[in-house]
């Protein structure tokens, strides 16, 4: 029997694409500036970060919504979790909510993260083999607008008409992509899933590189991943507006993420995976220094906008290399879960260093903290003369 596929693949794609980008954009966007301008320090700005964790782990549950339940049924249930818990956000004011809040941010990343595993699945399901290119382009693209409408476009209507107009229209966006997942096409499953997280893991820890692969995964994004999280209240201190922030940063930082990432990956595939680490890797912890040098100097928001795009555009080139290098080292047919683990790994980091860097922030100032970020980024650096001789599977990943 042919498999069933949607009458309209690619449009559907690119749908639940932006149901999965806008509950990542509203939480790593959007929050750190909301948090920021009603005056919460930056230990509880970082903590943002922190409470992340359920998009490092969500692996740990995939099988749950892989055995039980349609996809359609998985992702609309947690658009319309998803949509209560932002109206929330925007019914209540951050006083009211108090001790609240965190586990309020912890359950959206949750429901994010579970629609996420259940969004993957059916766009593997619904898509035909010689059209994964393509498809994989389309949710590249919607997701990122969506994180532009999240983070970008809900700040700008922050300035405009508050914070609870911007929290009450998310709310909607969410119900509305409810509804739509609702009408998804069906799609046809080949056979019961059986393999377990337990055999890809093994073959992975068997291999005998496999520190090195940890520690350099956990290391060659640390830098963007302490800094990262103390971007946004850099921006509302230097005197930013919310339009500005809305408009002017987060779409120009969008922009500037996609051509580091198109040309990274163009380098990559030149130059080898080796030198474009080296030097991809070289131009994004150069960021570090740039957003210091923006600290040190008098306030000017020429300055801060030049930086913030640069610092997208390296994180883009150097996250091209990373995860091809990451693909390099997973075996085909263990690729699913054996990527999800090893990116696991850069979440890791994000959430750890995210949730010391407030406190660092605080205690150190932000230019003193954006040079130790550069420092931060260093170590990786030395593990690549080793990385350099592991060898890829004999069935690896290899686009």
């Amino acid at each position: 029997m042919a498999e069933a596929r949607p009458r309209a693949p690619f449009a559907w794609i690119a749908a639940i694409a932006f149901a999965s980008g806008f509950p990542f954009g509203l939480v790593n966007e959007a929050l750190p500036v909301y948090l920021r301008t009603r005056g919460a320090g930056l230990v509880e700005v970082g903590l943002v970060t922190a409470a992340s964790f359920p998009w490092t782990f969500k692996f740990l549950w995939a099988p749950l919504v892989d055995r039980w339940g349609s996809r359609r049924a998985w992702i609309a249930g947690c658009l319309l979790g998803l949509a209560a818990l932002i109206g929330v956000l925007g019914l209540f004011d951050l006083d009211a909510l108090a001790g609240l809040f965190w586990p309020l941010l912890v359950a959206t990343v949750a429901l994010s993260a579970t629609q996420d595993v259940a969004i993957d699945a059916y766009t593997i399901e619904a898509t035909p083999r010689e059209q994964l290119g393509v498809a994989n382009s389309v949710r590249i693209a919607s997701y990122r607008i969506a994180m532009f409408v999240a983070g970008g476009a809900l700040i700008w209507l922050a300035g405009r008409a508050g914070w609870t107009t911007a929290f009450g229209t998310g709310a909607a966006a969410c119900a509305l992509l409810a509804v739509a997942a609702l009408a998804l096409p069906r799609v046809e499953r080949v056979g019961k899933p059986t393999e377990t997280l337990a055999e890809p893991l093994r073959a992975l820890l068997a291999r005998k590189e496999i520190w090195l692969i940890v520690a350099f995964a956990l290391l060659f994004k640390l830098d963007i991943a302490a800094l990262d999280p103390m971007t946004r209240p850099f921006w509302v201190d230097r005197g930013f507006t919310l339009a500005e922030i809305g408009v002017v940063l987060t779409t120009g930082r969008m922009l500037a993420t996609l051509a580091g990432a198109v040309l990274g990956g163009w380098v990559t595939t030149k130059w080898g995976m080796f030198r474009a680490l080296w030097s991809l890797g070289l131009v994004q912890l150069f960021s570090s220094l740039a957003y210091a040098g923006a600290a040190y100097a008098t306030p000017s928001k020429p300055l801060v906008i030049a930086v913030a795009l640069f610092e997208n555009f390296a994180a883009g080139l150097g996250t091209a290399a990373f995860v091809a290098f990451l693909m390099s080292v997973c075996e085909r047919r263990y690729a699913a879960t054996q990527y999800a683990v090893l990116s696991a790994l850069l979440a890791l980091t994000r959430s750890v260093a995210g949730a010391i860097s407030g406190d660092l922030t605080e205690r150190m100032g932000y230019a003193p903290y954006f040079l130790l970020t550069f420092a931060m980024g260093i170590p990786a650096f030395f593990l690549l003369p080793a990385i350099g001789r592991v060898r890829a599977p004999d069935d690896a990943v290899t686009g």
